[in-house]
């Protein structure tokens, strides 16, 4: 009899097993589609309009001399600054409090700020850029303010990710370093931190690829639609490719929602390119190990 009841409480979970594997894969297959339905779209209707011409022509009010350059400059300086920002304070933060921070209140406090912050909407880091960088120090409506704002809203993602990272390091290297000698810092650069590069690399992916494709932070920072001349300093006004994308799109003319398109395929192809290398830096790195 128990046998029996046993049996059927197999069966039981085997058949739940097969419904929850069945729903998750139909949810996958819908995502794909979708998304292959997304791409459909914008190359049907970008690609025609993706030409040289495109990338070096400023935007204009007239869609077939529209170009996307100052936006694709203004794009790289923000990437140029936010990308070295975020992850030297990132990886660095988190070395503190994975290596140097006790179990105290205040460590905790810490951690728990930084769990929050990554669900702080995207608006708010940019009232807090238009408080603190434009205002306050007078940054004004510069590529510096944009790429600060834009180093705040994805610090948490590679905060996190960079301590889950480092946590993942067996105990016993740190160990074995000590035994041998070395001091904390020697271990941390020396054993802890090539472990754990791959991780953070995949951390740095995230956040950047969040960071390129937001809008809401630099349209309140002051980050315009419309530039005829290319930034020269971290000081010049700019715009970015998102907001230049948005822009096209919401113009009544249905010649601008081809431009848009083709904004997005450029898009795509800086944001595909970054992740590679990345890609490329932590499977380097972990064939090494």
């Amino acid at each position: 009899m128990l046998q029996q009841m046993e049996t059927k409480r197999i069966m039981q979970r085997k058949r739940t097993n097969k419904v929850f594997h069945s729903l998750f894969f139909v949810s996958t297959i819908i995502g794909v589609l979708a998304l292959v339905m997304l791409l459909i779209q914008v190359l049907s209707k970008g690609i025609g309009w993706l030409d040289w011409d495109f990338l070096t022509n400023f935007s204009s009010r007239k869609p077939e001399n529209a170009g996307i350059k100052a936006a694709f400059v203004g794009t790289l300086w923000l990437m140029a600054i936010t990308a070295p920002l975020t992850f030297i304070i990132g990886v660095s933060t988190a070395i503190y409090l994975e290596e140097y921070a006790k179990d105290t209140w205040f460590s905790r406090l810490i951690q728990t700020n930084i769990a929050n912050l990554a669900g702080v909407p995207s608006i708010v880091y940019g009232l807090l850029g238009l408080t603190v960088f434009v205002r306050l120090l007078h940054f004004d409506r510069s590529i510096l303010s944009g790429a600060l704002t834009m180093t705040l809203l994805v610090l948490p993602i590679i905060i996190v990710s960079s301590q889950e990272a480092i946590r993942a390091i067996p105990i016993n290297q740190r160990h074995a370093s000590f035994a041998l000698g070395a001091n904390r810092w020697q271990t941390i650069v020396r054993v802890v931190l090539p472990s754990a590069i791959p991780g953070i690399l995949t951390g740095a992916i995230l956040s950047l690829s969040r960071a390129i494709g937001e809008t809401a932070p630099l349209i309140v920072i002051g980050a315009v639609s419309f530039i005829a001349h290319l930034p020269e300093t971290w000081f010049d006004t700019f715009t970015v490719m998102p907001i230049q994308i948005f822009n096209w799109s919401s113009l009544p003319q249905a010649e601008f929602q081809n431009v848009a398109a083709a904004g997005i395929l450029v898009l795509l192809i800086m944001l595909l390119s970054m992740n590679a290398f990345a890609i490329y830096l932590r499977n380097k790195y972990q064939k090494k190990q």
